[in-house]
């Protein structure tokens, strides 16, 4: 019988301190309540406590079952910060764009995103694996990941519903990937109703910070062939991105 108890703890822990960041956070947000308001696809105004709130319990979780995953998870989250603050302006999305600005001698926030993110998962990933194929197919793995999640972050709840589904099948598993997994999966699920309610938007910081704890749970519960499927996969959705967010707005519809 598969011991359900430490993935129970891990989602319930990070779904409860990813709460109560929400809940001290509205309470005293650091540079006053309008710094941590933006306006959604159709104009509302939402809150960003949600992305700050469950990157913290993604990377506090996943950096008690492995430290690696929470440095990984934790620059994800920052990367993703810098760009919801510097970028917020910026109309640019996808590599093409942003690394074409670059090739021009700008860096884009995106840029930073990107080569943060990278590097994140490629240190995280010679951590947690042993050989150099596999440290590479780690890091991938990882960022890919955090870029995925933010692709499908488009329409309210789409990303944190990405998380959860995405996260389940490795609850199957045992070991400390279910754990992570189910780290991830719960902050996702204490976010989620305030943002399918257009209360809330986790942004680009909870979107790269649950994804890149999605990646590692993946990482740490799969050998080479799973890690070469899950890069292969994720290499594809990054290669058509525009198509991937075209997609997930067409099915939020209304």
């Amino acid at each position: 019988m598969i011991e359900r108890a430490p993935r129970a703890t891990a989602f319930g822990l990070s779904a409860a301190l990813t709460r109560a960041t929400v809940t001290a956070l509205r309470a005293k947000a650091p540079g006053g309540p309008g710094r941590w308001e933006r306006k959604n696809y159709a104009g509302r105004t939402v809150e960003l406590y949600a992305g700050a709130a469950s990157a913290l319990a993604a990377t506090v979780g996943a950096g008690r079952i492995r430290p690696a995953a929470g440095v990984a998870v934790a620059v994800a989250g920052v990367c993703g910060a810098y760009d919801d603050v510097a970028g917020a302006g910026d109309r640019r999305r996808g590599f093409r764009a942003h690394l074409s600005a670059l090739r021009d001698g700008e860096v884009t926030s995106g840029a930073v995103k990107l080569f943060g993110v990278s590097a994140a998962g490629l240190v995280a990933g010679a951590f947690l694996k042993e050989r150099p194929v596999d440290k590479l197919l780690a890091g991938v793995v990882i960022a890919g990941a955090a870029h995925f999640v933010n692709l499908v972050d488009v329409r309210p709840g789409r990303a944190a519903a990405a998380v959860l589904a995405l996260g389940a099948p490795g609850l199957l598993r045992e070991g400390p990937g279910a754990q992570i997994a189910a780290t991830a999966m719960g902050a996702a699920a204490a976010v989620l109703p305030d943002d399918l309610g257009e209360r809330a938007m986790i942004g680009d910081t909870g979107a790269h910070a649950l994804g890149a704890a999605l990646g590692a749970a993946v990482v740490a519960g799969n050998g080479r062939a799973g890690l070469v499927a899950h890069a292969a996969a994720l290499v594809a959705a990054a290669a058509y991105g525009d198509k991937v967010s075209e997609a997930v707005r067409a099915s939020g519809a209304r």
